[in-house]
């Protein structure tokens, strides 16, 4: 490679991990004034790399979002690594997530936002901060950042990463260091969809809503509040298309935030209530305290409710407590079919919504405000590490609940002609008298009895009765009809012709049974809707009682409790703040072990504002340099407070810190001391000894290069004899020939002087380092001396060579190398 080329790839590598040389680099064949006026924002990033260097089926290197989804949730946050798939390493990178078919030369071409998990391995670029790149250059297998999805209709984006490794970059447009996403559709519980058409169904229907929690420590055991799980209070209406209660992608209301956040219904109720109209039934239910119980101890809360064509949805809410601000529920359900009927049945698992209006990710974080406020939003796996829910691989949340909504009754005419189900054939308003008696004369009875009350005694649909007897059947061979006669009926009040009686709602659920093991009690309640027209005043009943039965087989470790006290005052006199109340234990375990029941609850209150005063404060000065000439270094800025001592403490920073980055100071090469001569190589006539030492720490960034780091110089022994040179020669043929006569393969080296026979040299000795330069040796001993040998001509003789002459592995961690 020419001296030029070698400049460009040595140019190209600092580019690429020193961000700070790069805006003014270019590998084009353009001027480099022409290539500085085209570069604009970060799209260096996408040219910075030569001709012949791109290398798309290169697959040593892989980028992956954990998961491996296809699609990004708006919003969402996910674990993003670089990684090699074999035992190789790369010194630095670039990581940028661009929007699908933009160049780069502006700033809103970049999609999301990066986020540092390791400030030691990875930084922003200083002159591109979409970008993030290697803090230090060193060698490396794998590294992570967090990555935040953009915002609804951003589209799709790609992710795309380069690598250096030693002299060669790799940036794939295509292949394993890219990785493409588009924005995930909207499923059903992720986006509420108003009704396309307007009901065309007849008559009203009657529903019953069933909350089961499923949230429990052994469904969802990371960081489950064992002491004040609850659920709160559910709230809801059915109503028109005019009116959201709530909706994915808007905005909660005053009344959802503090459901959301205090677990209040009392706002959420008063909106309900001031729309008039636009809402049939207000739909409510009792906290439930713990969040989980078996069915056999605490009954599932349920609600009934009522449908016509213009107020056809459905919404409700509850709060997971305690949470930020995290809710289930339903919104804007559609109970209308497009056959013009009610639908029968819905069944629907739910997970956790976040409102918008506190940024906690823990069941119990402190209480935070998100300020701007931001839209309701379904929680998921990987919004945040600490988020209980939280799943590395993106896996879907288990539902904490599931509701089953039930069609009870229909009243009125109904316009769809096929019936749902057998029941729906009885029709809803009561059957005519039939004109004639078909009784065969054979069969003689009493007289029809009085109609029964009706079984039902609200607007449900029910049944009454009357009876008589079969007094003589005086042919046995003509059956006898039946004696008891059935038709459909409703509570007093239901009938629109019935105007001088009290018209009632329907029963709200009934409560909890006033104990928690044996025999109690349990009330529901109705109101009057309707007063009868002549004055009178109602005279049926507002409310109900009936035994109730929890676990009749109290177990001895089961104990009674009182009903709840009062709740105390809030411990806040503005803003937010928490009140408890508690019960007493009537009747400890028989068994003598501790009463399991919860006697103290705490829950949060909402006092009015808390009015400050705000700090006064300068501006902010401008950056001070940087605190070193090379490298990375540190600045701060300062401002001032302006605001008198006395108006109370300022908890505003009045400094503030941050790196910042200058060009990478010089490393001079480093070497080690140098090892001593080694013997000379030849035992007569001219040789050469050897010194050796090793580079410790090479160049970078133009520091001094390295010198020589091995030597020689001569050396010179005796002369040799030289008049044996024939008789050796001769001597080494004959060794030759006895060698390849030798069925052992065994070599067998015999120098001979003159006087003296030689056995052959000996194997070479262990290197005497593992690396950075050892010395082997190996030796002729004299095998037979002649008589008319001299001592002098008959020597033993020693040969030395250098060994493992390579630089030590573990002295150049870390170190990039040429």
């Amino acid at each position: 490679m020419s001296r030029t080329g070698i400049n460009v790839c040595a140019l190209l590598l600092l580019c690429l991990i020193t961000s700070s040389l790069c805006n003014a680099f270019t590998l084009s064949e353009e001027p480099a004034e022409r290539a500085a006026k085209s570069d604009g924002y970060c799209s260096w990033i996408l040219r910075s790399q030569p001709q012949g260097v791109k290398r798309d089926s290169y697959n040593e290197f892989r980028l992956r979002v954990e998961g491996d989804p296809e699609n990004y949730q708006a919003g969402s946050t996910y674990r993003v690594t670089l990684y090699t798939t074999n035992p190789a390493y790369f010194r630095g990178f670039t990581l940028i997530a661009l929007k699908e078919g933009q160049n780069g030369d502006k700033e809103e071409d970049y999609a999301g936002n990066f986020q540092i998990i390791d400030e030691e391995d990875t930084q922003f670029m200083t002159n591109c901060p979409p970008a993030v790149t290697e803090s230090t250059p060193r060698r490396r297998t794998r590294i992570q950042v967090f990555w935040t999805a953009p915002p609804t209709g951003s589209g799709c984006i790609l992710l795309k990463a380069s690598i250096v490794q030693r002299k060669i970059i790799s940036f794939q447009d295509e292949g394993s260091l890219t990785k493409r996403m588009c924005e995930k559709e909207p499923l059903f519980g992720e986006a509420t969809d108003k009704p396309l058409l307007d009901c065309c169904a007849c008559g009203t229907a009657k529903y019953r809503v069933t909350f089961y929690g499923n949230w429990s420590e052994k469904l969802h055991p990371k960081d489950y509040p064992r002491r004040a799980n609850h659920w709160s209070a559910i709230i809801g209406a059915s109503h028109s298309k005019n009116y959201v209660l709530w909706e994915y992608g808007g905005y909660a209301s005053e009344g959802v935030k503090q459901v959301a956040e205090l677990g209040s219904p009392v706002k959420m109720e008063e909106e309900i209530r001031q729309k008039g109209d636009e809402v049939l039934t207000v739909i409510k239910m009792k906290a439930q305290w713990p969040a989980w119980q078996p069915l056999n101890v605490r009954a599932a809360p349920s609600a009934e409710f009522s449908v016509d064509r213009t107020r056809h949805l459905m919404s409700f809410l509850t709060m997971l407590g305690p949470s930020p601000d995290w809710n289930v529920g339903l919104s804007a359900e559609d109970l209308c079919t497009k056959e013009c009927g009610w639908v029968q049945k819905l069944v629907q698992d739910m997970i956790p919504w976040d409102a918008g209006t506190d940024s906690g990710v823990t069941y119990e974080s402190p209480n935070k405000p998100t300020i701007p406020q931001e839209k309701i939003r379904p929680l998921t796996s990987l919004d945040h590490p600490q988020s209980p829910f939280y799943d590395p691989e993106g896996g879907a949340i288990t539902p904490v609940a599931r509701v089953i909504v039930e069609r009870i009754a229909r009243k009125g005419e109904q316009c769809n002609i096929v019936p749902d189900n057998v029941d729906d054939i009885v029709a809803d308003i009561a059957q005519e008298e039939k004109e004639e008696d078909d009784t065969p004369e054979t069969c003689i009875y009493s007289n029809w009895s009085p109609w029964s009350a009706c079984s039902s005694s609200t607007c449900e649909k029910g049944k009454r009765m009357r009876q008589r007897m079969l007094k003589a059947q005086l042919d046995l061979s003509v059956p006898c009809p039946h004696t008891q006669d059935f038709e459909p009926c409703m509570g007093p009040g239901c009938s629109d012709e019935d105007a001088s009686t009290c018209m009632m709602s329907e029963w709200i659920t009934w409560s909890p049974c006033s104990v928690s093991c044996g025999a109690g009690v349990r009330s529901r309640e109705r109101y009057v809707k309707q007063f009868p027209e002549d004055g009178y005043t109602c005279t049926l009943p507002t409310e109900e009682t009936e035994e109730c039965t929890v676990n009749e087989d109290c177990s001895p470790s089961s104990c009674l409790v009182t009903e709840w006290g009062e709740w105390d005052v809030c411990s806040a006199t503005c803003g937010l703040g928490m009140k408890r109340r508690e019960r007493m234990v009537k009747m400890p375990p028989s068994d003598g072990s501790i009463c399991g029941a919860e006697v103290v609850e705490v829950e949060k209150c909402m006092m009015p504002e808390c009015h400050t005063i705000p700090c006064l404060l300068t501006p902010w000065s401008d950056w001070s340099d940087c605190s070193v000439t090379c490298g990375k270094g540190t600045r701060t800025r300062q401002r001032m407070l302006k605001s008198p001592v006395e108006l109370g403490e300022c908890s505003e920073e009045l400094e503030q810190v941050e790196k910042c980055m200058l060009p990478e100071c010089p490393t001079h090469c480093m070497l080690s001391e140098w090892s001593e001569w080694s013997e000379c190589n030849k035992s007569c006539g001219k040789g050469h000894m050897i010194r050796m030492r090793m580079v410790k720490l090479e160049p970078q960034f133009g520091g001094d290069p390295c010198p020589e780091t091995i030597q020689r110089k001569k050396c010179k022994i005796r002369k040799c004899n030289q008049g044996s040179a024939n008789s050796d020669e001769r001597k080494r043929r004959k060794e030759a020939r006895k060698k390849r006569k030798n069925k052992q393969g065994r070599e067998e080296t015999v120098d001979e002087h003159a006087g003296c026979k030689m056995k052959p040299w000996s194997a070479w000795t262990d290197c005497t380092k593992s690396c950075g330069g050892g010395i082997q040796e190996r030796l002729m001993t004299a095998k037979k001396r002649f008589k008319s040998s001299q001592l002098t001509s008959c020597k033993d003789r020693k040969e030395i060579r250098a060994c493992n002459v390579h630089p030590c592995q573990g002295l150049l961690e870390g170190v990039s190398r040429q």
